[in-house]
């Protein structure tokens, strides 16, 4: 028997789900419209585009820029004393370009026997390699018996190729031959490019430091017509200064130090020419990563070649690579933060995308632009989602 309080409980739980409303789909709105996003990617790349197509423009232009920002205060410095500006800038010049030639000029003939060393050294890696090649002799002409059975059976296997017919002409590809003149010629004219870029970011440099503040006061004026968007503009600016000049602080400081302590863990080591390596690693200790393992590689491969054991050969690198590790991953990294505040991995990745579009030169300038890039982001309110990317 049924219970008819049953039904009547059914029947008003029936009405109450027909009398709610139905669910409504919860919508998230975002501040973002697909049209500006779209704008941006493309005025990315085409920055991208020109980045890369005009590099031999913005390269040299970029190394003025921050060569002027690190001999600026010597400049300021002198006209303080009451020297004209052209000449402090003139003669600051010449004592930079002077004193790079002194160097070289010293260092040349130690250069020259390492170059004309290098014949015997091959001799001596042949010599070192020589019963190495006898022990592995037996191996290889098993493998070459090997090799030279699988060809012959595949050769059996394979059907014959149909006899040519007549009136087709066979084509055959050959290798085009080493030309010295052509590689004379290239090597010439990169020469001549290197010579021509050098001197025009010495008279970027040198009119750059004649200009003084001019630059500075110009984009204060053309800023904005506020006061507020004038001081943003000279704040910005004055961090970028401090900020370019501290680091380049750095990376002189850093790179003498890591020169000198190279050239005399070589100079304990007994390798030749020591002051050429040192000097050597001074130079490209300016360019991040490359630099160092390039010393490390080189300089392994001529402790190879000069004592002829594997052991000093290690020896020799792993000093080198010592040297290196603890200015790059220790010394340079906690001046640079403490000086720039930027995120390691941020610069990192910047590094490498300013190295593609740049090259070497890239390497070089990519932290200095990343500097300016968060310096200017941080006082744009569209852009400091950007400066807090970079920032640590």
């Amino acid at each position: 028997m049924t219970d008819p309080g049953a039904g009547d409980d059914a029947a008003a739980l029936a009405a109450d789900v027909e009398a709610e409303p139905p669910p409504q789909h919860v919508v998230l709105r975002m501040p973002v419209s697909v049209h500006n996003v779209a704008l941006v990617v493309l005025a990315v790349l085409a920055c991208i585009f020109v980045l890369r197509w005009a590099k031999p423009v913005f390269v040299p232009l970029m190394l003025g820029v921050m060569f002027s920002y690190a001999l600026s205060p010597i400049v300021d410095r002198l006209v303080r004393w009451r020297v004209p500006r052209a000449l402090a800038a003139g003669v600051l010049m010449i004592a930079v370009l002077g004193g790079l030639g002194t160097s070289a000029y010293l260092l040349a003939d130690d250069a020259e026997e390492l170059v004309e060393s290098l014949p015997e050294a091959a001799q001596r890696l042949r010599a070192a390699l020589r019963p190495e090649r006898g022990q592995a002799a037996g191996t290889i002409e098993k493998v070459q018996k090997a090799a030279a059975e699988i060809e012959r059976t595949a050769q059996e296997a394979s059907p014959k190729p149909a006899p040519a017919q007549r009136g087709v002409q066979r084509v055959q590809i050959e290798q085009p031959k080493f030309d010295v003149r052509e590689t004379l010629w290239s090597g010439t004219i990169g020469l001549v490019a290197l010579v021509g870029q050098t001197i025009v970011v010495c008279f970027i440099t040198f009119f750059l430091l004649l200009s003084g503040d001019r630059f500075r006061r110009k984009l204060v004026k053309i800023a904005g017509p506020t006061f507020t968007q004038k001081k943003l503009t000279v704040q910005a600016l004055d961090e970028i200064t401090a900020q370019m000049q501290r680091y380049m602080l750095v990376q002189v400081s850093t790179s003498v130090l890591v020169g000198f302590a190279t050239w005399l863990a070589f100079l304990w080591l007994g390798l030749e020419h020591a002051g050429v390596w040192g000097f050597a690693a001074g130079v490209l200790n300016l360019v991040p990563y490359i630099g160092a393992i390039a010393v490390t590689a080189g300089s392994m491969l001529v402790g190879f070649m000069q004592f002829g054991t594997l052991e000093m050969a290690l020896v020799v690198g792993a000093a080198s690579f010592v040297i290196n590790s603890l200015e790059g991953y220790l010394l340079n990294p906690w001046l640079t933060s403490r000086m720039s505040r930027m995120n390691g991995v941020v610069v990192f990745v910047g590094v490498l995308a300013w190295g593609w579009l740049w090259g070497v030169w890239g390497l070089l300038l990519g932290i200095p632009i990343l500097m300016v890039v968060k310096s200017v982001c941080d006082r744009v309110d569209d852009l400091k989602p950007v400066g807090e990317l970079l920032g640590d």
